[in-house]
C-alpha cells in the first residue's frame, strides 16, 4: 500500500513510483522525489511559466514506459488549475497555464515531468515576447554544438541584442532574445530566419538550416522552427525525460564551454542556485524589439 504524502497542498499518489530508473551514478527518482522538486524549484521556475500556455509530456509508467503529449486540459483537473483559450487548428481550445506551486506540483502528480511553454503569453497570443535558436548537434560530441551556441551570442550581441543561454537538459543549448510583444510569429521568424542565413554563411562548415539528418553531415542544425504560433520550448529548470533526471539549466555566457546540455540533474541544481546567482533572474526586464537589429543585420548582408 502507497504511503500517503502531500506536498505543496496537493495529495501525491503513488509517491513511491519510479519515475527515473537508477543509473550507475544516481539512486532511481521517484513521483514524490519530482514533486518535491518541483515544490523546491517553483520560485525560480514560475517567472518563466506564467501566463504561457504548456503542453504536458506525460509518463505514466515513468521514462523507460510509454508518453504522451497534452496540450487540452483533461476535464479532471481542479479548479485551481489557471486555463487560456487558445485558437487551434480543431477549434478554440483550452490550455493549462502554470500561476502557482501548487499547479506544478499538481502536473508532477499527473506525470507530467516536462511541461513545454508557448513563446507568446495569454495577453498577446500572436505576438512572441521570446525568439529562441535551438542548437541541435548532428553527430555526438560537444565541441561542435559549443562553437555554434557562441557564435549565435556573439553575432546577437553584434546587432545589438541582449541574449541568454541555457541547456536543453538533451543535447544542445537553447538561445534565448527576450522580445516585447510587437511582431506576429511570422515577422519574428522571419527576422530569426535572416540572422540564420547570415550565421551560416560566416561558417558554413558548422552551420546549417537543414532539418533532415541525413542532409547535415557533421553541421550543427540552427532551429529556428519554434518561433511559430503555437510551437513550444522547455523553460528553465524542468526536468528532462533521459535517464539520471537532467534539468534544462540557465547559464552564463562563459559556461558554454564548460556546462554540457546534460550537465546538471535533479541532484545538483538545487546546489548550483545555492552558490550562484540565477542567470536567468529579472530577464523579463530585458525586453527588446527587433527594428534597429534587423536594420543592422541587413547591413551584414549589403
Amino acid at each position: 500500500m502507497s504511503r500517503e504524502v502531500t506536498i505543496a497542498g496537493v495529495s501525491i499518489s503513488r509517491p513511491e513510483k519510479e519515475m527515473y530508473p537508477a543509473t550507475d551514478e544516481a539512486v532511481a527518482v521517484t513521483k514524490a522525489d519530482v514533486a518535491g522538486y518541483y515544490a523546491d524549484l517553483a520560485e525560480a521556475m514560475l517567472p518563466h511559466l506564467r501566463g504561457r500556455p504548456i503542453s504536458m509530456q506525460r509518463f505514466p509508467d515513468g521514462i523507460e514506459g510509454s508518453s504522451f503529449y497534452e496540450k487540452k486540459v483533461p476535464g479532471h483537473f481542479p479548479d485551481f488549475v489557471t486555463r487560456v483559450e487558445v485558437d487551434t487548428a480543431d477549434g478554440a481550445q483550452q490550455q493549462v497555464t502554470i500561476e502557482d506551486q501548487r499547479t506544478l506540483v499538481y502536473l508532477a502528480d499527473q506525470a507530467c515531468l516536462t511541461p513545454h511553454v508557448w513563446l507568446a503569453t495569454a495577453e498577446h497570443l500572436h505576438q512572441p515576447n521570446q525568439l529562441i535558436i535551438d542548437l541541435d548537434p548532428s553527430v555526438p560530441g560537444l565541441a561542435a554544438v559549443r562553437r555554434a551556441t557562441t557564435a549565435v551570442g556573439e553575432l546577437l550581441d553584434e546587432i545589438g541584442l541582449t541574449s541568454f543561454v541555457k541547456t536543453t537538459g538533451s543535447r544542445g543549448y537553447h538561445v534565448l532574445v527576450p522580445l516585447r510583444p510587437e511582431r506576429d510569429f511570422d515577422g519574428v521568424r522571419e527576422f530569426a530566419r535572416s540572422f540564420a542565413q547570415v550565421l551560416i554563411a560566416r561558417a558554413p562548415d558548422l552551420l546549417t538550416l537543414e532539418a533532415r539528418k541525413n542532409k547535415r553531415g557533421e553541421r550543427v542544425l540552427v532551429d529556428i522552427q519554434r518561433n511559430a504560433y503555437g510551437q513550444t520550448a522547455v523553460p528553465p529548470y524542468v526536468l528532462r525525460a533521459r535517464p539520471g533526471a537532467p534539468v534544462a539549466t540557465p547559464i552564463g555566457w562563459d559556461e558554454v564551454s564548460r556546462v554540457a546540455p546534460g550537465g546538471h540533474t535533479i541532484r545538483s541544481i538545487k546546489r548550483r542556485l545555492a552558490q550562484i546567482d540565477d542567470p536567468w533572474a529579472g530577464i523579463g526586464r530585458r525586453r527588446q524589439t527587433l527594428t534597429k537589429a534587423a536594420e543592422r543585420l541587413r547591413r551584414l548582408t549589403d
